[in-house]
């Protein structure tokens, strides 16, 4: 049999979807979107070596209404892209980039906050192209199907997600989705906000994670069932990523999380990391978020 090029085998092994021939094998880093995000992977890791992706939702779109000056009528009755977007599209189109990344080497898929519940049910769809879970101060659904009825829990009790609500800026009837005014200029709630996210950064840090979230976002997202399965999902490695001063998931919720989780499968546990910080790290404690990323390959 003759030998294959190595243009042929190349393209080859992508159309197979393995990982291409005598390439090494550089993990990537698949960051799944959280809630009203557009994920990405940090700079440093990147420039420590790493291969790094988010991943694009189907539906998230920044429109004129949300730009300055706001129209603020009209931002409050446009109908959502995200409309008929459904939990089962934004997994699909999670697994399309693990499949395309799991062809090139290994893949570390990362959560944070609701985004744990998005890498349960990628790790249930396509276990065998995952080869560690990262849950970052995220949900992971084992006793409980939903994120929000972890929230309803009483460790849940001192979160304060409920700050954000003034955010909302649209009858989600109307438009088909949540809709956030993440430019609002009202300071109390402002304030109340950074509290709950980033008490540890700057204004300019804060703004700037504000600025980096969608508007829109899924409607019954936190009420979709996101138990992961002890014979797909709970076979795949995972760490948690503790935030101890967190104030939207509280670290008594995600300790409970992580307690479930263990206790669904015993040889395969967790291993937890610390990171003394609020729910979204400042640009310190991300660059020791990103030594534990570097660390964990």
């Amino acid at each position: 049999m003759p030998k294959l090029s190595r243009r042929t085998a190349l393209r080859a092994a992508s159309v197979a979807g393995l990982p291409a021939p005598g390439r090494r094998r550089v993990p990537t880093f698949v960051f799944a979107a959280g809630a009203n995000g557009v994920s990405a992977a940090p700079d440093e890791l990147i420039l420590r070596g790493h291969r790094g992706v988010g991943v694009a939702q189907p539906g998230q779109q920044f429109r004129l209404s949300y730009q300055a000056p706001q129209d603020l009528a009209a931002f409050a009755s446009e109908r959502s892209a995200l409309a008929g977007v459904t939990v089962a599209d934004q997994v699909a189109a999670t697994v399309e980039v693990v499949r395309r990344a799991a062809a090139h080497g290994p893949v570390v898929l990362v959560g944070a906050s609701i985004g744990g519940a998005m890498i349960s049910l990628v790790a249930d769809a396509v276990p065998q192209l995952v080869d560690l879970l990262v849950y970052d101060t995220a949900f992971c659904c084992t006793d409980l199907a939903t994120p929000d009825e972890y929230m309803a829990t009483p460790e849940a009790a001192t979160s304060r997600i409920g700050d954000l609500l003034g955010f909302v800026a649209a009858d989600p009837s109307v438009v088909g989705a949540v809709r956030f005014n993440w430019r609002t200029a009202d300071r109390t709630l402002l304030a109340a906000a950074k509290a709950a996210f980033l008490a540890d950064g700057t204004d300019a840090e804060f703004f700037a994670f504000l600025n980096g979230m969608a508007p829109d976002e899924l409607l019954g997202k936190g009420a979709t069932p996101s138990r992961g399965d002890r014979t797909r999902w709970g076979r795949v490695p995972r760490v948690y990523v503790r935030h101890l001063r967190d104030r939207i998931v509280p670290l008594a919720l995600q300790d409970r999380m992580i307690r479930e989780a263990d206790t669904a499968t015993p040889g395969n546990r967790f291993r937890v990391v610390d990171l003394d910080t609020s729910h979204v790290p400042d640009a310190a404690k991300l660059a020791e978020l990103v030594d534990i990323y570097d660390a964990l390959v």
